[in-house]
């Protein structure tokens, strides 16, 4: 099939599940010219997400009113270009950073039970977007269960959370930051949760939920997942490769389609 020049491709059709670049035909040899805007569009986006600068007060404020301790903290990346540039000054916290965590522990007989801390990471906007209202919802969702903590991270790469949880002595942490951007995707968050963390850790330590958007995994879901990642944790001793959530049934995992004919991947 075609439509003037733009010869179609029979997997458009799936676009419909999924924004990924698939199925945009071909004129000659080439894109056709909306699809090649559209990923310049989508590029630019993209690396938008990565190099703007992260407006924090429309972090705090929702924030503030649950009423819930609230820490401002900075990792060793001075600025956006030396993040970008240097992975490691972004996995560790500078030393102001170090003495308001010292000195905040001093000042509580016991430890919190979570820390949630909020990192710009490679998102900016997937920070605004999604990070308020998911604490908002794991607040609402832990109940008086356990104590929580927040900390702002300023710069921060997904390792700075081992040194955050270490100086508080919180037993569970987890770390909201914006993913790297697809070229369909600016907007999404991951939480990368760790129980007893201290510095030196993995990877392999770390549990991972990610794409947190409107158009992937729900505010609802992913504040649900954490919490059963906490109980799990808690129960076992450990977070990381041993950590799996059990509840998803594989066999769900593939799907027959809507006219009974099976799943066009899969079919004999």
């Amino acid at each position: 099939a075609s439509s003037g020049s733009v010869i179609a491709n029979p997997w458009r059709s799936l676009r419909r599940y999924t924004d990924a670049r698939i199925g945009i035909g071909r004129s000659g040899i080439s894109q056709p010219t909306s699809s090649q805007l559209q990923f310049q569009l989508d590029h630019a986006r993209a690396r938008d997400a990565v190099r703007r600068t992260l407006d924090w007060t429309r972090i705090e404020t929702p924030l503030l009113a649950l009423g819930i301790p609230l820490l401002d903290l900075h990792s060793r990346a001075s600025d956006r270009e030396t993040y970008l540039q240097r992975p490691d000054l972004g996995r560790l916290l500078n030393p102001e950073s170090e003495r308001t965590l010292v000195q905040w522990r001093r000042g509580r007989n016991d430890p919190v039970d979570v820390c949630i801390a909020i990192a710009d990471g490679l998102s900016a906007t997937a920070v605004e977007q999604q990070a308020p209202a998911l604490v908002e919802r794991l607040m609402a969702d832990l109940g008086t269960r356990r104590s929580a903590i927040i900390c702002l991270v300023r710069q921060g790469r997904v390792a700075i959370s081992d040194e955050i949880a270490s100086r508080l002595e919180t037993p569970f942490l987890a770390l909201l930051v914006g993913e790297r951007p697809g070229l369909s995707s600016p907007n999404s968050l991951g939480i990368y949760f760790t129980y007893r963390a201290r510095p030196g850790f993995t990877d392999a330590q770390r549990n991972c939920i990610s794409n947190i958007r409107p158009e992937g995994l729900s505010i609802g879901e992913a504040s649900q997942r954490l919490c059963w990642l906490m109980d799990e944790a808690e129960r076992i001793g450990e977070s990381g490769v041993r950590l799996k959530d059990t509840r998803l049934d594989d066999s769900a995992v593939i799907e027959s389609d809507t006219r009974g004919a099976g799943n066009f991947l899969v079919r004999e």
